[in-house]
């Protein structure tokens, strides 16, 4: 089975096993070899329960294609992209639905180095040979192995980012969602000298706290009150499959992922000098202001983790963040991490001997930020031009969406691409007050 609909922007995507079953997921890696003329493929698979089959099967797809496949069972998406840099594969798969919930199944692909395959750049036509039944097997299948000690090398890489003598005894929160964290933070908190309270470590596919997404609010509301009872200094939320982390401060309250996008640019700069930093365009103008006052180039680039890594290389950039919590790091094959971003965060307020709440204090209090706002509507285009029209004063741009910016306030709409949803971020940096009114005022012109 199928659906076409799963083939998306980013990644294969959709509901088990109505969407997407075992025999699409063998269609789907014999497709891959297709596409991409891999030779040699890396494949891992999360915690869901259907993901150990439709690992099985995708690999059975990759080797009947005729190349040879290094399985390694149960693996964050990082781990999967940390393997193809590191063994030098052609290419690898992350058989995973990310934060989806447990019903769902999928995939994320990418080639050598770890560069991601995506909407326009192949993940159709995967698509489009996996349902024609296409290519046809190889004459002699490729060869099947384990490779069972990732986990360790892994680690052992992530661990060379920070510099663990300066660590002092933190006490921190972490909740691994049942998801794919559970498998790494063990070995990392054994090598780290705090204080780790950590939940939910035990990968399962049923989620069965909350779901695997810390961005919607209820399901940080666990860490958010633990953080506040432990007296903790931090509080680290993964997704799914991990290859995100999103970061509570001392007081329990939510840190947005553009102001932690300042903070460990500001942290890297200072550690490695000037260099290109890159952030996704609806970002506060923290980001922007900070990279620069930190001697480094802030480079502003369209939303998606396939764009910011590319733009990464041509500019060889040290590190990009997005809104959404996605951290990317030259040194991890320009790659997103949630390991990796956590270990600076606990090492940047060692460093600090100052709370994360007050870190970022000076952020909030001058950029005053809308955080994204969904609206559904009936014609995304007519949207757009009514907006072009409405704020023709204001500075246009049109990299992602649209974008507008005056003196102290900016904001950006982009089309969703799945769903008939616009998304607005918005921003003032004359007061919160002054945000909400800008904020209403565009969204009444949105949903009008």
């Amino acid at each position: 089975m199928i659906d076409p609909a799963v083939f998306k922007a980013y990644d294969i995507r959709g509901i088990y096993p109505d969407q997407l079953d075992e025999d699409g997921a063998e269609a789907c890696g014999r497709a891959f070899v297709g596409v991409t003329g891999a030779e040699r493929v890396v494949i891992g698979y999360d915690a869901r329960l259907s993901s150990p089959s439709m690992a099985d099967r995708f690999a059975a797809g990759v080797a009947s294609a005729g190349a040879e496949v290094t399985e390694i069972g149960l693996a964050a998406t990082e781990m999967v992209y940390f393997a193809v840099a590191e063994g030098g594969f052609d290419a690898g798969a992350a058989i995973t639905a990310s934060h989806n919930p447990p019903q769902y199944t999928g995939a994320k692909l990418v080639l050598e180095g770890a560069l991601p395959l995506s909407g326009d750049t192949g993940i159709g036509e995967v698509g489009r040979l996996a349902r024609a039944g296409e290519p046809e097997p190889a004459a002699k299948a490729g060869e099947r192995r384990r490779d069972d000690g990732l986990l360790t090398r892994f680690v052992d890489s992530c661990m060379g980012f920070i510099d663990t003598s300066t660590v002092t005894d933190l006490r921190v929160v972490m909740d691994a969602a049942n998801g794919m964290a559970g498998l790494y933070l063990p070995p990392v908190i054994e090598r780290l000298p705090i204080t780790a309270l950590p939940y939910f470590l035990e990968p399962d596919g049923r989620f069965p706290n909350h779901e695997p997404n810390p961005l919607i609010p209820e399901n940080r509301e666990f860490i958010e009150k633990k953080v506040v009872e432990e007296g903790a200094d931090l509080g680290l939320a993964f997704d799914g499959d991990a290859d995100r982390c999103f970061f509570i401060d001392d007081t329990g309250e939510f840190v947005p992922g553009d102001f932690l996008t300042a903070l460990l640019a500001e942290h890297l700069l200072e550690r490695h000098g000037p260099a290109a930093i890159v952030y996704d365009l609806r970002a506060s103008w923290a980001v922007r202001d900070t990279i620069a006052a930190a001697g480094g180039e802030p480079i502003e680039h369209r939303v998606g983790h396939a764009f910011i890594k590319r733009r990464m290389r041509e500019v060889d950039a040290l590190f990009a963040g997005e809104v959404s919590g996605h951290y990317y790091f030259r040194d991890f094959s320009s790659a997103d991490t949630g390991l990796v971003p956590a270990l600076l965060m606990i090492e940047l307020i060692s460093q600090a001997g100052r709370p994360l709440s007050e870190l970022v204090a000076a952020l909030r209090e001058k950029y005053h930020i809308s955080g994204e706002i969904n609206s559904t509507v009936d014609d995304a285009d007519a949207v757009l031009d009514r907006l072009r029209e409405r704020y023709a004063d204001g500075e246009q741009t049109e990299l992602d969406g649209l974008s507008v910016s005056y003196d102290d306030w900016h904001f950006n709409v982009r089309k969703s691409n799945t769903e008939p949803l616009v998304r607005l971020n918005l921003e003032s940096l004359a007061s919160s007050e002054d945000m909400e009114r800008r904020r209403d005022e565009v969204l009444a012109a949105i949903r009008q």
